[in-house]
């Protein structure tokens, strides 16, 4: 087998990885290529090992991986695969393969380059200094619930890669530190008798930094459905990130959605929520979840000065005096309860439903969370907050 080709494939494949999410960099094809190099790469089970060895680097990958490999390795026509696994399949009573949505993108992404034309040559013209907007801009400024399926796919990339900015809070654990308001006499006694009797070197300690834990509880109900799946998206790169946020579903039950967005692909772990949440895009009882939050829940999870994001439209006519008296009792257990309203998206909004007159004065502040501008806000709202903000009507919008 001809190594120059070879190679090149080995480098495509890596970049391959790449575009589906695994952290790869040119290092990994260079090593790949060192290991090949004692291997017999008519032996398809022995390449597979060695670059499953160097290019896995956690447990949620390997599924990535072998399906990348046996799309790019086991037939030339890797674009037919590709066409094959976008269609739907009928099987003989089994259930169908997972498919990896992270995969089809990156494999998708590599056809349409390998299809592009070659650009023209360059030709000198004037050029207007105009502002003109891109279409991902435009993206961030639409409403979650007027896209099309392909907007929808292309902001689905934006929201993954977005992360929130999340204030931290100084706790009352102390840490060594070069300075800071906290003297250490017994570190400065320790170097004083090392260094043979010198006070003159003190050494102090600081408070520890630490964000505060978020708790989400989110609306999935008929009203909220795009909505809430384009939270999901913000929730699965905070997990990621491996921030300390607990996800709470509710329509007309809670579901504890936590240990499901954990999933490293967030397609396969939404799609997954969507068909396990029995009332995914079904009616909604916003003070019976609550109350069955604040039972089961809320004295295990906001704990530590925990910030609660209560994403809903409010949009509740049935036990209002229960709702009522449900998000009073979460308002004592929270350090902080901020509403993310989609409703807010409409500039004459006023609370006129008899369920949001019962939410807000609960609150300590209202956002609202209708395309990716609004939840960019939510962002630096969170981040300006800490322990030292005030709160009350002036922090409503």
């Amino acid at each position: 087998m001809k190594m120059e080709p070879f190679a090149r494939n080995v480098v495509h494949f890596v970049r391959l990885l790449r575009g589906a999410g695994l952290g790869m960099s040119p290092a990994h094809a260079v090593d790949a290529l060192d290991a090949l190099r004692f291997v017999d790469l008519k032996r398809r089970d022995d390449v597979h090992a060695t670059l499953a060895c160097l290019l896995v680097h956690a447990g949620d990958e390997r599924d990535i991986f072998d399906a990348a490999f046996d799309l790019f390795w086991r037939d030339p026509d890797w674009e037919g695969k590709l066409r094959a696994l976008l269609l739907p399949k009928v099987t003989n009573g089994m259930p169908p393969p997972r498919r990896n949505n992270r995969l089809a993108d990156a494999l998708a992404a590599r056809a349409a380059a390998a299809k592009a034309p070659p650009p023209p040559e360059a030709k000198p013209e004037q050029t207007h200094a105009r502002i003109t907007f891109s279409s991902q801009e435009r993206l961030s400024h639409r409403d979650f619930d007027t896209l099309s399926a392909d907007e929808w796919r292309t902001l689905r990339h934006q929201i993954r890669a977005h992360r929130l900015p999340l204030a931290t809070e100084p706790t009352r654990r102390l840490k060594a530190a070069s300075r800071g308001t906290h003297a250490d006499l017994k570190a400065s006694a320790r170097h004083a008798v090392r260094s043979g009797g010198d006070w003159t070197v003190w050494k102090y300690r600081a408070a520890v930094e630490r964000r505060p834990p978020l708790v989400l509880l989110l609306d999935i109900s008929g009203s909220m459905s795009a909505y809430s799946r384009a939270v999901l998206y913000f929730c699965h790169a905070l997990l990621q990130s491996r921030e300390r946020l607990q996800v709470f579903l509710f329509g007309t039950r809670l579901t504890n959605a936590t240990r499901a967005l954990r999933e490293r692909d967030p397609d396969v772990a939404i799609a997954s929520l969507g068909q396990s949440v029995a009332d995914w895009s079904g009616g909604t009882r916003i003070g019976a979840a609550l109350a069955e939050f604040n039972r089961r829940w809320a004295r295990r999870v906001l704990t530590g000065r925990a910030t609660v994001l209560l994403v809903t439209d409010g949009l509740d006519h049935e036990a209002i005096d229960v709702l009522d008296a449900e998000m009073q009792r979460l308002r004592r257990f929270a350090h902080r309860l901020v509403w993310l309203n989609p409703l807010l998206r409409f500039a004459d909004f006023t609370p006129r439903a008899r369920g949001v007159r019962a939410i807000l004065p609960h609150v300590d502040a209202m956002l609202a969370a209708h395309n990716l501008d609004s939840l960019g806000a939510v962002g630096r709202e969170l981040a300006a907050l800490s322990q030292h903000t005030p709160f009350g009507g002036s922090r409503w919008n």
